[in-house]
């Protein structure tokens, strides 16, 4: 009897003891899968989950944090049509009944994709966006203009939208718009926005076209240097190996006085004084860089003297 009072007591002190699995959250993710998360520090728990009417089955994808297991991806399908079920979650270690979970309120949506912005022909800028089920997804919209604060825009719940239109837009303005979706009240509403989706800008001081424009400015400028240094580097070129023509300036000869006003002809002979009269005229030339010439038989003939019959 008192080995089975012991043995009763051990169990009870254990049970007290014993730690308590961590509490879970799930929510679900684009429509995709079943996000869990739990909070542990030093023990690596295996995840088991399930839909009513369907089998517990183990988590399909981990989420890892310092090599510990805190959180599960699970995949489903028709999942927009089963988080009305009950949603079963339980660990390997823990013996107690499965924690219920109910998603209907616990679905986050994708942010909205293919963002577009036009111009129309009534004057107006509307901005479009695609959305998965046009029946049951409600979208919020903050827009700001030119780097202002945020302005909000949530159309009532019964009129599904996927654009927003400003009239009369501004061409000195700059719009900027972001969109996110959640489940509406027509199809069981759920509290959870899915994240903002990408900016769309339209603009004069877009920075998109400022950046564009930036280039191509930078590109023309590059090939204007590049054309004009090739162009001196070829004139260089074409001075260096081809021959110059240098022109000179002879500064212009002075009158020669050999005879001075107070000479007397007396009775010189007519042609003597004819040879003195200043009648000479000089005509330009155009002169060459000096080539040396190679030696040759006929150098001798240079060093002759050159005879020079100038006549009148």
């Amino acid at each position: 009897k008192m080995k089975i009072r012991l043995l009763m007591i051990l169990c009870l002190v254990g049970s007290g003891f014993a730690k308590k699995p961590p509490d879970v959250d799930c929510v679900v993710i684009g429509l995709k899968y079943v996000k869990c998360l739990w909070n542990t520090s030093d023990v690596n728990y295996t995840f088991y989950s399930r839909f009513h009417h369907q089998s517990f089955r183990e988590c399909d994808t981990y989420i890892l944090k310092n090599g510990l297991n805190v959180g599960c991806k699970q995949p489903e399908d028709d999942i927009m049509n089963k988080r009305f079920n009950t949603y079963y979650t339980k660990f390997q270690q823990e013996d107690q009944n499965p924690t219920e979970h109910h998603l209907k309120n616990r679905v986050k949506l994708d942010p909205p994709s293919n963002l577009t912005v036009q111009f129309r022909s009534d004057s107006s800028l509307c901005f479009e966006w695609r959305l998965i089920y046009k029946s049951c997804v409600e979208s919020e919209v903050r827009y700001r203009l030119n780097n202002d604060n945020w302005q909000f825009y949530l159309p009532p719940s019964v009129v599904m939208s996927f654009e927003y239109c400003f009239n009369l837009p501004s061409n000195s303005s700059r719009y900027e718009l972001q969109v996110r979706n959640r489940v509406s009240y027509n199809c069981g509403p759920s509290k959870e926005w899915s994240e903002w989706s990408d900016p769309v800008i339209w603009g004069a001081h877009n920075k998109t076209d400022l950046t564009g424009l930036l280039y191509s400015v930078n590109v023309w400028t590059v090939v204007m240097y590049f054309v004009g240094g090739a162009t001196l580097l070829l004139l260089i070129v074409l001075l260096l190996h081809h021959e110059r023509i240098r022109i000179i300036l002879i500064p212009v000869v002075p009158k020669p006085s050999l005879v001075t006003q107070d000479f007397k002809w007396l009775d010189s002979p007519k042609g003597l004084k004819d040879v003195f009269k200043p009648s000479y005229t000089e005509r330009t030339c155009s002169v060459r860089e000096y080539c040396p010439v190679p030696p040759s038989d006929n150098q001798s003939l240079l060093l002759r003297p050159l005879w020079v019959k100038i006549e009148q």
